[in-house]
C-alpha cells in the first residue's frame, strides 16, 4: 500500500512537471513599459525630504505625486501640517505678474527658501521672456559687432506667510553660488584655496570681487605656501576638484585657482590639512577616442595593491592669524593613510548658502584617524592646536581589517562614544577623554550602524542600528535610543519595515520614512521618544500600478554550509503565469561594502523588475562576506578569497528556489553584475560551468592586482612583513578571472566604458586576451566616452543585455533588426523649425 501510494505521489508530480511550458518567448513590450524614462512620469516622491528651519523646531519640505508638486510646512510642537500656499492662488498671482500661463498643477517654483524671520519664503520662478544677458557676447566675423547672448528671464518673489501676499523683488540679487574651489571660514571672513599647487587665502572683500569676475586683477591673494609641486601639491589636482582632466584640460586650467580639502577650527583662526605626496604612485592613462576635434589622453596617480611606491600623508596644520604652519608628528606605520574628522552637518544648515567643513572637536582639539596599510590597526588621535602635539586617544587592533566611524564628542570632548566591532557586532563604548574605557553602551547579537544624535544633557545616545528586532529581515534599518550607561535601550520606530531618518538638531523630533520591496512608502513624524506626532505622506503608485507594476518577493534560503541565512528579493514578470517554467537571472554584487538587495522600494528597475519583464525570473540574494550590518564573522567570511567566496551560497540559493517552486528552471541559469558583480559573475561562470549557463559581466574588476589598493588589499589582505633589518614590505596575492578561462562553456558578454579610470578597462582586456588564447568564443560591448556607471548609454547597454539573455538563456532566436526599436520609438522625430510665414500645414517646433 505505502509503495502504491509513492508510486501515485510520483506520477503526480512527473505529471505536473510536464505541464510546465518552457517560456521562450520574450516580451520587448512589457520591458518596454518601466524605462527609466517612462518611470520618471509614473512614480514622484517617495520620501519626505525635511528642511528644518533655524528658530524653531519646524520644517518644510515638497511632495510630488500625480496632482503635481505641494509644499507643506509642518509645526511637530503643535501637531499641525498645512500648505505654505494655495497653488491655484499663487498660480494666478504669478501669471499676472511674469505674464507666462501657470496652474496649480504646474508650479515651477525653484531655490525656495525661508526668509531669517521665519514668516515668508522667497523663490524664483523662469518665465519665457528673453533678455540681454549681463556683460557677455558672442563673438562674430571680422567687421560685425558683438552679439549680445539671451537668456531667460528669471523673476524673484517673496511670500509672506501669514498675510498670503505676493511681492516681486525687481531688484533681487540673487547670493552667488560658491565656486568649488572656495573653502570658506565658518565666520565667512577668509576663503582658502589652491593655484599651482600651492596654498592661498583672500579676505571677504576680495573674495567678493572673485564672484563677480575671478579674473580681476585687483584681487588680492595670501601666498600660505611655496613648496608645493605636482604630485605633491596643497590641493586638489583636477580641474573641478576630483580629477578627470584630460592633457587638454590641463593646460587650460593650470593657473586657475582650485580646490584644497582644508577642516576649518569652529573659531576661524587655524585650518587642518593632509597633503599626500604621490610623486611614486605610478600613472595610470585612459584614452578617450571620440573627443573632438582629436583624442585625449588622461592621465592619473592609481595606486594598485601590493606596489611597493605608496602615496605617504601629511598633517599640517595652518594658523590664519600670524599665517603660519606646522607639520605634525603623526608617523607610526609605513604606508600608513591619515584622514582628519569633520563635524557632523546640522539639519538646519542644508538651505544655506554654503556648509563650512569644520573640524570635529573645539577649537582647542581636534580628531583623526592614522590606519596601517593593512588597515588591522587604526587609531584616534587628538591634536592639541596649542602645543601642536598628537596623542593616540582609542587604538582598534583586529586580525583582519578595521572598521571605523566617526566618534561621537559629549561636552567637547571630555567624553568620546566610539564604535567598534571588538566583540564580533558593530556597538558603541563610552570613553573618556584619555581614552579610558567607562563602559560598553550598547551590546548583543545585532549591528548598530551610525550616531544619529547625542543629547548631552539627559545622557542619551540616538543611533540606527539592525538585527535587533526578531522575525524581521535582519537588514531592515531602525532608529533607538540608549543612555549612555547601557540603560534604557527603546525602539523608536516599530514595525516590519526598513526605515530612513531624519533627526532635528536638538533631538526632539525625526522623520521616519519606511517600506519594504512590496509595501508603498509612507513617511510619518515623531517625536525623539518614539511617539508618533502624525501621518505626513504616502507616495502615489497609482500610475505605476496602472501600467501593471507588481511588487517582487521576499525570501529566506540558508547559505551553502545549510546554516547562515541568507537573505533576497525575486523579481517576476508582471504577466507572471505559474503554469510557466522561466529561465532565470542572478543579479549579482559581492560586497563586501554592500550586496545589491533591495530592502525598501527602489525607482532602480533595470537590472531587476525591469529584466524580469522580458521573461525571466531575476534574484538577487546576500552571500556570506556581503553585507557589513551584519556579524563581523560573515563580513569578513571572504577575508583571502576575494575571486570565490560568494559562489557556492549564490548556486545554493538557485537551487533551493527551485526545489521550492517549480516555475524556477534550474536548467537555464543565468547571472548579470557589474563592477564587483560584473567580476563574480565571469567568476561564476568559470567555477561552476556547468550551472550557469549565460552571464553578461558588465565593468568588472576580473583582475583585482590592477584594481585600486584600498577595495584589493582591505577585502583580500596583504601580509606586511618585517625583516631583521626592521624594514618592512608587503606581500599580496589574489585570484583572478583569467586564469580560469579553460573552464568556460557557456555565453559570456563582457562590456566596459574605455574612459572608465574607476574600473580601468585593462580589467576586461586581460580577460578577453586569456579566452582569445583559450580558443573562447565570447561576446564585447565597448561603450566610447564612457565612465564606470555608463551614462548616457544606459538604455543602449539594457537592449543589448536583454538581446544576449533572451537569445541565449530563454532560447528566443528571433532575428532583431539592426535598429533598437524599443529606443527609437522613445525619441521624437522632428524636422526643420519652420520660418515666419511658412505653410501651416508643416510641423512646427
Amino acid at each position: 500500500m505505502t509503495k502504491c501510494l509513492y508510486a501515485l505521489l510520483l506520477l503526480v508530480c512527473l505529471s505536473a512537471t510536464a505541464q510546465q511550458t518552457l517560456v521562450t518567448k520574450a516580451n520587448y513590450q512589457l520591458a518596454t513599459k518601466f524605462s527609466p524614462n517612462k518611470l520618471n512620469k509614473m512614480v514622484f516622491s517617495t520620501a519626505v525630504d525635511p528642511h528644518w528651519l533655524k528658530k524653531s523646531d519646524r520644517f518644510w519640505y515638497m511632495y510630488e505625486t500625480t496632482e503635481g508638486k505641494k509644499w507643506y510646512i509642518v509645526d511637530p510642537a503643535k501637531g499641525e501640517k498645512k500648505q505654505l500656499f494655495d497653488n491655484a492662488i499663487l498660480a494666478a498671482q504669478i501669471s499676472r505678474i511674469v505674464k507666462d500661463p501657470f496652474d496649480a498643477q504646474h508650479l515651477g517654483l525653484d531655490s525656495m527658501r525661508f526668509t531669517k524671520d521665519e514668516n515668508s519664503i522667497q523663490f524664483e520662478v523662469k518665465s519665457t521672456q528673453e533678455i540681454e544677458k549681463k556683460d557677455t557676447t558672442t563673438k562674430r566675423e571680422k567687421g560685425t559687432p558683438p552679439a549680445p547672448v539671451k537668456e531667460k528671464k528669471v523673476f524673484y518673489f517673496e511670500y509672506n506667510l501669514n498675510s498670503g501676499v505676493l511681492t516681486e523683488l525687481p531688484d533681487f540679487k540673487k547670493p552667488k553660488r560658491k565656486p568649488q574651489w572656495a573653502s570658506i571660514s565658518p565666520d565667512s571672513n577668509l576663503v582658502v584655496f589652491g593655484k599651482n599647487y600651492n596654498l592661498y587665502m583672500m579676505d571677504k572683500a576680495n573674495y567678493e570681487k572673485a564672484l563677480k569676475n575671478e579674473e580681476d586683477s585687483t584681487i588680492v591673494e595670501i601666498k600660505l605656501t611655496t613648496d608645493g609641486i605636482e604630485n605633491y601639491s596643497y590641493h586638489s589636482e583636477g580641474a573641478l576638484g576630483g580629477g578627470g582632466e584630460t592633457n587638454v584640460d590641463k593646460e587650460k586650467n593650470k593657473n586657475k585657482r582650485k580646490s584644497a580639502f582644508v577642516t576649518w577650527s569652529p573659531d576661524s583662526k587655524h585650518f587642518a590639512l593632509v597633503r599626500a605626496d604621490n610623486r611614486k604612485v605610478q600613472d595610470l592613462w585612459v584614452i578617450n577616442s571620440i573627443a573632438d576635434p582629436r583624442p585625449t589622453l588622461e592621465t592619473y596617480k592609481y595606486w594598485m595593491p601590493g606596489e611597493k611606491d605608496s602615496p605617504t600623508d601629511d598633517l599640517l596644520l595652518f594658523n590664519t592669524v600670524d599665517k603660519t604652519h606646522t607639520e605634525l608628528n603623526v608617523d607610526l606605520f609605513k604606508d600608513q593613510d591619515v584622514a582628519v574628522w569633520s563635524a557632523p552637518s546640522l539639519a538646519t544648515s542644508r538651505d544655506d548658502d554654503y556648509r563650512v567643513n569644520v573640524w570635529l572637536g573645539t577649537a582647542d582639539k581636534f580628531y583623526f584617524t592614522r590606519t596601517s596599510r593593512d588597515l588591522k590597526r587604526i587609531d584616534v588621535c587628538e591634536v592639541n592646536v596649542a602645543s601642536k602635539t598628537v596623542k593616540a586617544i582609542i587604538p582598534e587592533r583586529l586580525n583582519t581589517y578595521v572598521e571605523v566611524r566617526r566618534v561621537g564628542l559629549v561636552n567637547g570632548g571630555k567624553e568620546l562614544i566610539q564604535w567598534s566591532e571588538d566583540d564580533g557586532w558593530g556597538h558603541f563604548y563610552l570613553y573618556d577623554e584619555a581614552g579610558k574605557l567607562k563602559n560598553q553602551i550598547t551590546s548583543g547579537a545585532y549591528h548598530c550602524e551610525d550616531i544619529v544624535g547625542i543629547d548631552e544633557k539627559k545622557r542619551v545616545l540616538y543611533f540606527s542600528a539592525n538585527g535587533k528586532e526578531a522575525n524581521e529581515d535582519p537588514y531592515y534599518l531602525h532608529l533607538y535610543s540608549i543612555n549612555f550607561d547601557g540603560t534604557g535601550l527603546k525602539l523608536l520606530n516599530p514595525g516590519d519595515f526598513d526605515n530612513t531618518m531624519n533627526m532635528n538638531d536638538n533631538q526632539k523630533y525625526f522623520v521616519n520614512t519606511y517600506s519594504r520591496v512590496n509595501t508603498i512608502p509612507k513617511s510619518t513624524l515623531y517625536a525623539a521618544d518614539g511617539r508618533k506626532i502624525m501621518d505626513l505622506e504616502t507616495a502615489d503608485f497609482s500610475s505605476l500600478f496602472a501600467a501593471g507594476y507588481k511588487f517582487p518577493q521576499p525570501f529566506k534560503v540558508k547559505a551553502d554550509d545549510g546554516i547562515t541565512d541568507i537573505y533576497g528579493v525575486m523579481y517576476k514578470p508582471f504577466d507572471f503565469d505559474s503554469t510557466k517554467k522561466y529561465p532565470v537571472i542572478e543579479y549579482v554584487y559581492p560586497g563586501p561594502q554592500t550586496e545589491a538587495v533591495n530592502k525598501s522600494f527602489s525607482r532602480g528597475m533595470d537590472r531587476t523588475d525591469r529584466l524580469a519583464q522580458l521573461g525571466f525570473i531575476v534574484l538577487t540574494m546576500g552571500n556570506r562576506g556581503g553585507h557589513p550590518s551584519r556579524s563581523k564573522w560573515y563580513h569578513n567570511y571572504g577575508y583571502g578569497n576575494l575571486r570565490d567566496y560568494g559562489l557556492a551560497d549564490k548556486k545554493a540559493c538557485a537551487e533551493q528556489l527551485a526545489d521550492r517552486y517549480p516555475f524556477i528552471d534550474i536548467n537555464r541559469i543565468g547571472i548579470h553584475g557589474h563592477s564587483g558583480g560584473g567580476f563574480m559573475s565571469t567568476a561564476a561562470m568559470l567555477v561552476y560551468p556547468d550551472f550557469f549557463k549565460v552571464a553578461v559581466s558588465s565593468s568588472g574588476n576580473h583582475d583585482n592586482s590592477v584594481y585600486n589598493r584600498w577595495w584589493s588589499e582591505k577585502h583580500n589582505g596583504v601580509k606586511e612583513i618585517v625583516s631583521d633589518k626592521n624594514d618592512t614590505s608587503f606581500q599580496y596575492s589574489i585570484d583572478k578571472n583569467q586564469t580560469l578561462v579553460k573552464n568556460l562553456k557557456g555565453h559570456l558578454m563582457l562590456s566596459t566604458g574605455d574612459i572608465d579610470n574607476n574600473v580601468h578597462p585593462a580589467n576586461t582586456i586581460r580577460v578577453m586576451n586569456a579566452l582569445i588564447k583559450a580558443n573562447k568564443r565570447f561576446d564585447l560591448v565597448m561603450l566610447p566616452g564612457q565612465r564606470h556607471a555608463y551614462t548616457d548609454m544606459t538604455e543602449y547597454f539594457y537592449w543589448r543585455m536583454a538581446d544576449y539573455f533572451t537569445q541565449y538563456l530563454m532560447g528566443d532566436t528571433t532575428e532583431r533588426p539592426v535598429d533598437i526599436e524599443e529606443m527609437n520609438r522613445e525619441i521624437p522625430q522632428s524636422g526643420p523649425k519652420e520660418t515666419i510665414g511658412a505653410s501651416q500645414g508643416g510641423r512646427r517646433q
